[in-house]
This record gives structure tokens, sequence and C-alpha cells, in this order.
């Protein structure tokens, strides 16, 4: 069977909203759905030939990620999330206003609660359950304190949506200059308020 055949096939079980970046080398197989605003950068790759894997909306899933579905579970990542280089999330759900570190990796089953930080290079092991505002850390991992970091990670998840539409338009230094920190301060402001949730109330 030739090759585009079976990409298409692929391609037909996916729901990736029209608003999404997916940088060119990003491989999706199998069953996807990305929610709108969200990002996908150069060499992530997403696998889903059982279950399924589900990213929410404002969510970046950074260079090199790996999501890959497990035999008995889906991957679940909310909406404002950071998924960061390298890091590999193994049939595992992620709630909301999550960070998970460079080169971090969740395995199946864990739970990381809404609003919560998994250091760069911890290993959560197959099980593991994190309730909300966890700092998470270490191999195995274990939460080392209790924070809520739901607003600075979706201000990390904002800048990655800046750069994405950045990115869309061709510009590849979106980070830098003054129409840059006027869009910085604004959004701080909004996020300092919950203001920024407003995008998500007609999606």
């Amino acid at each position: 069977m030739p090759f585009g055949s079976r990409a298409e096939r692929s391609i037909r079980l996916q729901s990736i909203h029209e608003s999404v970046f997916v940088a060119p080398g990003a491989q999706l197989y199998g069953e996807i759905s990305v929610g709108e605003g969200s990002s996908i950068w150069p060499q992530c790759v997403i696998r889903a030939e059982a279950n399924h894997v589900r990213v929410g909306r404002y969510t970046n899933l950074q260079d090199f990620v790996m999501l890959h579905v497990g035999f008995d579970d889906a991957v679940s990542i909310g909406d404002f999330c950071s998924i960061t280089h390298h890091a590999t999330l193994h049939g595992c759900k992620v709630e909301d206003h999550c960070l998970i570190g460079i080169r971090a990796v969740v395995m199946d089953g864990a739970v990381i609660g809404r609003g919560s930080i998994v250091a760069g290079g911890a290993v959560v092991t197959e099980g593991s359950h994190f309730g909300p505002a966890s700092i998470i850390a270490g191999i195995p991992a274990r939460q080392i304190a209790e924070r809520d970091c739901e607003r600075e990670n979706r201000l990390n998840a904002w800048h990655y949506h800046y750069n994405a539409q950045g990115y869309l338009r061709g510009e590849h230094r979106s980070w830098t200059g003054s129409r840059y920190t006027k869009w910085l301060g604004a959004k701080k402001a909004e996020i300092a308020l919950d203001r920024d949730l407003a995008v998500l109330d007609g999606s």
C-alpha cells in the first residue's frame, strides 16, 4: 500500500483545531485531538496506536517531545500546559495549567494535578498521583513542595502561543523588541486578574 494512503487514513483519525501551529518535522500518528491555540514544535512525535491522545487549548508541545499511549492508558493534557523539550509522556494525565520540565518522564497511569510543575529530568513512575499545586522532582519523582503555579505556568504557555503566531507569519524573533515588551506587560496584567482565561469561554 502506498505510504500516502496510510498517512491519509491516520489523518482522518485526527482532530487538530485550525488555529494550531504544527511545525515542520512534527510527526502525528493515530487518534489525536489538539485544541484551539495550541502549538506542536519541531521533531515532536505523537503516537496513538491504541486509546487516544487529547491535548487541550493553548498548550505547547515543544521540540523533541514524545507522547505515546499505553495499552491500557490514553494520554490527556489539559489547557495552558507546557510540555518542554525532550519530555516523554506515556499513557498519563496532565491536568490544566501544568509545566513538565526538560527531559522529564511521566509514565503510564500517572496523574499530575492542576497548576503543578514537574522538574526537569524527573521520572514520575507508573500509577503515581500528585494533587494540584505540586512541585515534583527526583528519580523516582516525589512531591518536594506545594505551590500554586497556575498563573506562572499560564504565562509560559502564553509565551509559546505568542511565538507560534510569529512562526505562522514567518517571524522567528518574536521574543524581542518593543512589541514583545508591550505584549508581555499587558499579558502579565491580564493573568494577575485571571482575565486571560476569557479566551476559553467561547471555545
